[in-house]
């Protein structure tokens, strides 16, 4: 029979594309890992990972396997997520900061269904991509893209495996046609993000070890990635996004993933907090209902396809 465990060492080293790295997430020796990662493909009869000392990567027996190990671990999550809500009410306010995108077309149904199960529990939700003031302003926990340029801050991840897609809409690719490389996009009308008074237009592709990058330009920017959204599914140009933020447009055919063989830069989501203390036990809940809900959408994602 496979081990929770084990499946967790695997899921985590893939996600993470470090055996050492997974182990101190799991807070687990290497070597434990390393035995973990052995009993799985034993039992498996089959080589997951290909393993040096510099790199590691998914075999495609991993890469089938990935798919079916994260969905596993989902729903044993769902499980105990539903036993430890009929056991243990929770409650009190839980003031919650998330980008735009992702908290107004993705966030907030779940939110909806989590304070279903918690009905005590009260949120206070402010959504805003600037990058939060978790010491100053009223807010307990965050969830961002990308790693917190201040190292003092705790930072849990959620969706580590996450990575930006290139899409447009179905509209624009019948009027423009759809890019045969990554050169190609300098023919295109891409639809920029600004951040901090940065304008991102600077789009990096990664297949297998080859890399490639390119400078874009467009006819419109906002520092709203929301907005960047909207437009993209309205026909107005291509857009780089987070994975999570546009599933949902790609599974409807509302937007098409172009260039499915390169893949965008990694956009890991993570909790951030200001100090250790502030891991209440709604905190972990939530935490743990996010990570689930993220996890079903990158399973789903074209990089595994």
């Amino acid at each position: 029979m496979l081990n929770f465990a084990d499946l967790q060492v695997f899921v985590r080293t893939a996600e993470l594309g470090s055996l050492s790295a997974a182990a101190r997430l799991l807070d687990i020796s290497p070597a434990v890992a390393s035995a973990a990662l052995k009993r799985l493909e034993q039992h498996l009869q089959a080589h997951l990972l290909v393993r040096s000392t510099r790199s590691l990567r998914l075999t495609p027996e991993g890469e089938a396997f990935l798919v079916h190990a994260r969905l596993a671990l989902q729903s044993l999550d769902d499980g105990r997520q539903q036993l430890a809500g009929s056991k243990v009410g929770i409650s009190g306010l839980l003031q919650l900061s998330a980008p735009s995108d992702f908290g107004r077309n993705i966030l907030l149904p779940w939110l909806d269904e989590f304070q279903l199960a918690h009905p005590q529990l009260q949120l206070r939700l402010l959504l805003g991509d600037r990058v939060t003031d978790l010491f100053r302003e009223p807010v307990d926990i965050a969830l961002r893209y990308g790693a917190p340029e201040d190292s003092s801050l705790v930072a849990l991840p959620v969706a580590a495996g996450n990575r930006r897609v290139l899409c447009a809409a179905p509209d624009y690719l019948a009027r423009h046609g759809e890019p045969r490389s990554v050169e190609a996009l300098a023919e295109h009308n891409c639809l920029l993000y600004m951040l901090g008074g940065r304008v991102h237009e600077r789009w990096r592709f990664q297949a297998g070890k080859r890399e490639q990058s390119l400078t874009v330009g467009g006819d419109r920017v906002s520092d709203d990635a929301d907005v960047v959204h909207r437009w993209a599914v309205a026909g107005a140009g291509l857009v780089y996004k987070s994975w999570l933020d546009v599933a949902g447009d790609v599974q409807a055919g509302r937007l098409k993933v172009l260039l499915p063989e390169w893949r965008g830069e990694a956009t890991p989501l993570n909790l951030i907090c200001a100090h250790r203390a502030q891991l209440s036990k709604p905190v972990h809940l939530l935490r743990e209902f996010v990570q689930s809900r993220c996890a079903a959408l990158l399973a789903r994602a074209p990089w595994h396809a």
